[in-house]
């Protein structure tokens, strides 16, 4: 692909690297990369790669813009409330870059439609936020033969790495199953540093960068792991797992099996707990039960339901002699979203407290259903 007068002008920066040149520049007109999740890491990478030209840029998301992602998803603003993420970040990407193809994919990324999506594309960025979908993305990029860029943020702390089958690791060499379900919060529970997943989709851009142009050397076989709140880099390697079920010698991951059934293995253990609706879950405090908040101290300042006694998920084992005098109370547990109070209600159900149930939805849903006064979060 040959460069136009106006691509010249507006890379001259890029040209003038010896590391990319018009060679390079032109590999990125002809290069084709799909950004799976336009949240907080596929913003900025899809901002980045928009500018860097990019020839087209597939975007897959099926959510809507929130006013709770405003505050690290700098691909949209207040104006964009409601709207599909896709058709927004599209017509922003357009408007950076004219000559830009983007092709819009406003579905859930799952096992029937993500070969035939992700098999057009010559890189894969995967700004993903749960953990069905990120072994989803690695599980098909091994079977395709695809790079894969991952990124993932928690709180303060970013990582990064690059899966480039069949010669490197996979996600899969160094976490071969995904957590139970609810074992690990997303930023939605634990909560996230809003210019974090700029830093960390920045890097993302620059690898994926890297990749088509062949410059520099890439984060294969290693992961990068950035503090934010100390303001430091480090590696540590990933060596490739000749038993990998992904990229192993005798690989075992079928693409059609259930990511989400798989990453919920941890459920079967909640079953006994009783879920309550909000409005059923008044319907009990009314009659006398009992409310724990298992959320942070910085969220009950934030809001609360009243009467409620906080007890932090990670305090519980250590305040049961506190609790002790609520073993044969009725009890309903929640958290931001229910997916902590899940786990505080079996484990006081497995202490004895034999009346626990579990508010489903947590105090956001309370606060749709019950109490809009109840600011949510």
């Amino acid at each position: 692909m040959t460069l136009s007068h106006d691509q010249i002008r507006r890379f001259a920066r890029h040209l003038k690297l010896a590391e990319i040149g018009v060679d390079g520049q032109e590999k990125l007109a002809a290069a084709r990369i799909a950004i799976v999740g336009l949240g907080g890491l596929g913003s900025p990478a899809a901002l980045y790669l928009a500018a860097s030209g990019v020839g087209t840029l597939g975007l897959i998301d099926a959510d809507v813009v929130d006013v709770s992602n405003l505050h690290r998803q700098v691909l949209f603003t207040a104006a964009d409330e409601g709207k599909s993420k896709v058709s927004v970040a599209a017509a922003r990407l357009r408007a950076i870059d004219g000559s830009l193809d983007v092709v819009e994919h406003p579905v859930r990324l799952g096992p029937t439609n993500s070969v035939p999506i992700l098999s057009s594309y010559d890189v894969v960025v995967d700004g993903s936020d749960n953990f069905p979908t990120r072994y989803l993305v690695n599980d098909v990029c091994v079977m395709l033969g695809k790079p894969n860029v991952f990124g993932s943020v928690f709180k303060f702390e970013g990582q990064v790495a690059v899966f480039r089958p069949p010669a490197d690791p996979c996600y899969r060499c160094l976490f071969t199953e995904s957590p139970e379900r609810g074992l690990v919060p997303d930023c939605g529970e634990a909560g996230v540093l809003g210019v974090l997943p700029g830093v960390v989709g920045a890097l993302q851009a620059t690898e994926a960068i890297k990749l088509v142009t062949g410059a520099g050397d890439l984060l294969t076989g290693r992961m990068l792991l950035y503090d934010a709140l100390r303001m430091r880099f480090r590696e540590v390697t990933i060596p490739k797992n000749p038993a990998c079920p992904a990229c192993g010698e005798s690989p075992t991951i079928p693409i059609e099996e259930d990511y989400v059934e798989a990453c919920a293995s941890g459920d079967a253990a909640r079953t006994a707990i009783e879920e309550l609706s909000p409005k059923a879950a008044a319907d009990r405090k009314k009659a006398g039960a009992v409310f724990i908040d298992v959320r942070e101290p910085e969220e009950w300042e934030i809001c609360r339901i009243e009467g409620s006694i906080l007890v932090p998920l990670g305090e519980l084992p250590m305040r049961m002699r506190e609790l002790m005098p609520l073993r044969q109370a009725e009890i309903v547990v929640y958290c931001h979203r229910g997916m902590r109070s899940a786990e505080a209600a079996g484990f006081l159900r497995e202490a004895g407290f034999a009346n626990v149930r579990n508010l489903n939805g947590g105090i956001q849903r309370w606060s749709w259903e019950v109490d809009p006064s109840v600011p949510r979060y």
